[in-house]
């Protein structure tokens, strides 16, 4: 009696593991990345990086002030959804309620604009997103308050 008890627990033990290890959060697969955002030769600063898969969550993470990134999905800087995602970059810094500078040209912060892409199969650690103001200068807006 006490060795088929103990076969159960150990039948039941097995059964419970194998049910664990199958089961993860739920979500899509997600590999890690990082890696840094630059601007004509140097770093970017004052902004956050988006990638953008065509039909499931974006990864996102600030940019430090190296530019570098780690992107997050779902929370904890858990990678991005693998494949080929375009990729968007907002060059914002409030200064105050009525005033932003701009830190990258405008059309970065739209993936329609951007042209950017990233494709991503698996951990990834240094990524390099290129940007360029083209002749361009940092944009520094007033708003009237309301």
């Amino acid at each position: 009696m006490q060795l088929l008890r103990c076969r159960s627990y150990s039948c039941m033990a097995l059964l419970l593991s194998a049910c664990l290890i199958g089961c993860g959060d739920g979500r899509p697969e997600r590999v890690a990345v990082t890696g840094q955002v630059m601007i004509d030769g140097e770093p970017l600063r004052h902004s956050f990086v988006q990638v953008i898969p065509d039909n499931a969550r974006p990864a996102v993470s600030p940019i430090d002030s190296e530019g570098r990134f780690t992107l997050s999905t779902f929370g904890n800087q858990d990678g991005c959804i693998p494949g080929t995602h375009k990729v968007a970059v907002n060059g914002i810094e409030t200064i105050s309620p009525t005033r932003q500078k701009w830190h990258a040209p405008k059309r970065y912060m739209d993936t329609e604009t951007s042209v950017l892409t990233l494709t991503i199969d698996e951990n990834t650690k240094e990524v390099k997103i290129e940007l360029s103001w083209d002749g361009e200068e940092p944009v520094e807006e007033t708003f009237a308050e309301e």
